[in-house]
């Protein structure tokens, strides 16, 4: 463990992708390619940039393309990567419990094949421990798709903004989890609604706020996006 990095992350890969028109017909979303390499590589090798060293892939939608790409993957030096076939339509909550037993009782991280972010692990486990929470989330202020007119109280435009940050926080995936996450899991749970809503209510979840980079992969123009970045040579979760 790196700085209190955990050494294990999980990865939630079952997604069909339904938002990625022709992409998702074909392929599982995590096998989408940005700079012609998947996503799920790009959120791998985010983590292993940073220390951790084994990564679980939690397969679901095409499981078969996404275990048979893992096997002959270029992974970055030292990182080892399991894919763990979970169910075609088992939620994220229970993607990871599927996996508890594989985790070796030790805290570890847990994110989404189809985000990625120049988020800091580091200052992440810090927060967490600081906290001495169950489970702490990286949040973030996601850019707004549109532009933004600025009014005052008569009702007259000031001017515009374009794309600025939403006001309000969101998950943007990024957890690390202690061992004690479990007894909020089930098969049937998913893990935005029931387990992370109750670990709120118990006081247990701690966020840390990310106000660099973050972008999800959900929609093709998404995807557009990202492969642009890369093929600039600029792009911030690049380590």
């Amino acid at each position: 463990m790196v700085t209190g990095i955990p050494d294990t992350a999980v990865i939630l890969c079952g997604g069909r992708g339904t938002r990625l028109q022709e992409h998702a017909q074909a392929i599982p979303k995590p096998l989408v390619e940005v700079g012609g390499l998947p996503i799920a590589w790009h959120v791998a090798s985010i983590l292993a940039a940073q220390g951790v060293a084994r990564v679980l892939l939690l397969t679901g939608f095409k499981s078969e393309l996404v275990a048979g790409w893992a096997a002959a993957a270029a992974w970055p030096a030292g990182l080892r990567v399991e894919c763990v076939d979970t169910g075609l339509d088992t939620p994220t909550g229970g993607r990871i419990h599927a996996v508890l037993d594989r985790l070796g009782g030790a805290p570890f991280l847990a994110t989404y094949g189809d985000g990625v972010a120049d988020v800091d692990l580091g200052a992440l486990a810090a927060a967490h421990r600081a906290a001495g929470a169950t489970a702490t989330m990286t949040v973030v202020r996601p850019e707004l798709p549109f532009g933004v007119a600025m009014l005052d109280d008569a009702g007259r435009v000031t001017g515009f903004r374009e794309k600025p940050r939403a006001e309000h926080w969101i998950n943007g995936g990024f957890l690390l989890c202690e061992p004690a996450i479990g007894a909020y899991l089930a098969p049937d749970a998913v893990l935005e609604r029931e387990p992370l809503e109750r670990l709120a209510a118990d006081g247990a979840l701690h966020a840390y706020r990310h106000e660099g980079f973050w972008a999800c992969m959900d929609t093709y123009k998404d995807a557009v996006r990202l492969n642009d970045l890369w093929a600039s040579g600029d792009a911030p979760w690049r380590r």
